[in-house]
């Protein structure tokens, strides 16, 4: 079935043929523009200036035209093969060969026109023949559709039976879309794919549904749910500004960055310098490994893919979630960065080798200061604590103590092995102090110079100290009863443990000590004199991480640990850079 345009071509065709053939018996002069003296650039104006044929007939209100048709309207000139013009209106259908050029920098190519010259209008209509395309090119941009609106008056071009648009850098094809000529800005709808090829080494695809993008800038605006992605990762957002030659970008409203390796970034606002792995967030951002099911929380925060480093503050909490329970850690910062260590390995002289270096990697996590930590089995406060992977050991510094059940430790530092996100043993190499809450004021006790807890399924079973062994122990009867108070001293102690009861206790070389019956014992015999029990000091809630006591706070500040202040650059000021480089 032909459609309305191709059905008016066949009826006006035949008598186009006969009436060249007639005029080509006679000498007919060229066709003179309408108006010889009139402003060629006066607005909204079309003046017809050149045609082979002009045939106009009483009952008809247009002129046909044949053979190298012209027209002009201010700077654009309109060409094609025969036309159908109505004066009255200045409007025409063209036909074969159509053209519209302005300058030389914008050129339309098409098989027919229609053209509404009247003033409140003034809009072309531009169709390819099947199996070709409607082609707009401005410079170094091309546009090609089947069927193409322009709009003169306003200088915009749409299309909505699908197209694509290509510059040096990206092609974008979508159902609909629109393009402005003059400031290089397009807008494009439904099933909207870009395809960059801007930086040579990578390629990127944007999938959305609404999308605006600059030919000169090469920014492309993403106003609805949108997937960008490369050989890096993928970027999930419904509100983002990407720059697809530096591939720098702006993201908002919790965009989600999928980088490789399980890792995931949501935050409010995002900054992301892709080709060097930068980013900064701010906004309630979410850090997420999932392959050490680890999750760092916090207001304000920067990461670097390529050094596999990553920094928060501002209500920072690092979530380890690998076991049964989630353990919850705050302090005033937390990072996590990629340690590198390089072994020289010397020449084999023999088999004729070359020398190499050896990279070793670990990964390590730091949390400083004012650290809090909570899981329902274990509690922990430090001012320091560092975690290297490589030994799966946590370190935990200035005035550490840990909790678990009723049990208490504390030393200058803790070294905490881990198995699997379990406890395997905790190291005190400098002073050693365990406490257990028997009831009352009595408490069970052991110190010494070093000591090391070796744990099973999370609990204690074995106790090892060396050095300046000091005990204090409450043993119970066979009816679960304490009637007596040992102490005693030694150089060495094994201790073996079964839940929360003490099985067995070895000391030596020599040891000294005596039992009190309970009722004879005074106060002053029930502790230790490195003796603290820190209960309030301790953690009771994964919301309780956030609130140091006063008295603990004023310690550090005593030990001169008082809380450094990081200068931050401003998102605000990359945000404007962004765009003042860009042009826009």
């Amino acid at each position: 079935m032909l459609s309305k345009r191709s059905f008016l071509a066949s009826l006006m065709l035949p008598a186009i043929s006969l009436m060249a053939s007639v005029v080509a018996q006679v000498d007919v002069p060229e066709i003179k523009p309408q108006i010889p003296n009139a402003d060629r650039n006066a607005p909204g104006r079309i003046f017809l200036e050149h045609a082979d044929v002009l045939h106009k007939s009483q009952e008809e209100d247009y002129m046909v035209l044949t053979g190298d048709v012209v027209f002009t309207k201010g700077g654009m000139i309109m060409k094609c093969d025969s036309a159908h013009y109505y004066p009255d209106t200045e409007s025409m259908n063209a036909y074969g060969n159509v053209s519209m050029e302005q300058g030389d920098t914008l050129f339309i190519y098409a098989d027919e026109m229609i053209y509404d010259g009247t003033p409140e209008v003034q809009t072309a209509t531009l169709y390819a023949d099947p199996g070709k395309e409607v082609r707009l090119i401005n410079r170094d941009v091309m546009l090609q559709t089947t069927e193409f609106v322009y709009n003169l008056a306003i200088d915009l071009g749409y299309y909505e039976v699908g197209g694509i648009l290509t510059d040096p850098s990206n092609t974008l094809t979508s159902q609909k879309g629109e393009y402005n000529p003059t400031t290089k800005e397009a807008n494009f709808y439904d099933d909207v794919h870009l395809n960059s090829r801007g930086n040579g080494t990578d390629t990127l695809d944007i999938f959305t549904d609404s999308l605006y993008y600059n030919t000169t800038t090469h920014l492309a605006l993403l106003t609805s749910p949108s997937v960008v992605h490369n050989d890096q990762g993928t970027i999930k957002t419904r509100n983002g500004v990407y720059q697809t030659d530096s591939s720098i970008a702006f993201l908002f409203d919790r965009s989600v960055i999928l980088a490789n390796g399980g890792r995931v970034l949501v935050a409010d606002t995002i900054f992301y310098n892709r080709p060097e792995g930068f980013g900064e967030a701010i906004g309630s951002l979410e850090a997420t490994d999932t392959v050490r099911s680890i999750k760092l929380t916090g207001d304000y925060g920067f990461f670097n893919e390529l050094t596999d480093s990553i920094f928060v503050t501002g209500n920072a909490i690092l979530k380890e979630y690998s076991g049964e329970d989630t353990l919850f850690l705050h302090s005033r910062y937390i990072e996590s960065f990629r340690k590198f260590d390089y072994t020289d390995i010397p020449e084999d002289t023999i088999a004729g080798t070359e020398a190499y270096t050896r990279v070793d990697t670990s990964n390590v996590a730091v949390a400083y200061p004012r650290v809090r930590f909570f899981r329902k089995d274990l509690q922990g406060v430090c001012d320091s604590l560092r975690f290297t992977s490589m030994d799966s050991t946590l370190r935990m510094l200035v005035t550490p103590v840990i909790w678990s059940e009723d049990r208490q430790v504390f030393g200058n530092v803790i070294e905490v092995v881990l198995n699997d996100s379990t406890i395997e043993r905790a190291v005190l190499p400098d002073l050693g102090f365990t406490a257990q809450h028997i009831e009352g004021e009595h408490y069970n006790q052991l110190s010494g110079k070093e000591m090391t807890a070796h744990f099973r399924d999370g609990e204690m079973h074995r106790l090892d100290i060396n050095g300046n062994v000091e005990i204090i122990m409450y043993p119970e009867e066979s009816d679960s009863t304490i009637n007596k108070l040992v102490n005693a001293e030694s150089s060495f102690l094994e201790a073996h443990f079964r839940g929360q009861t003490t099985e067995r206790i070895k000391m030596w070389p020599e040891t000294s000590g005596n039992a009190v019956p309970l009722f004879l014992a005074r106060p002053a015999m029930y502790y230790l004199p490195k003796f603290k029990w820190y209960e309030s000091w301790r953690p009771i809630s994964k919301d309780d991480i956030f609130t140091t006591p006063p008295d603990r706070e004023e310690l550090m500040i005593q030990q001169g640990r008082n809380i450094p202040e990081i200068k931050f650059e401003k998102l605000i000021y990359r945000y404007r850079a962004f765009f003042d480089d860009s042009g826009t």
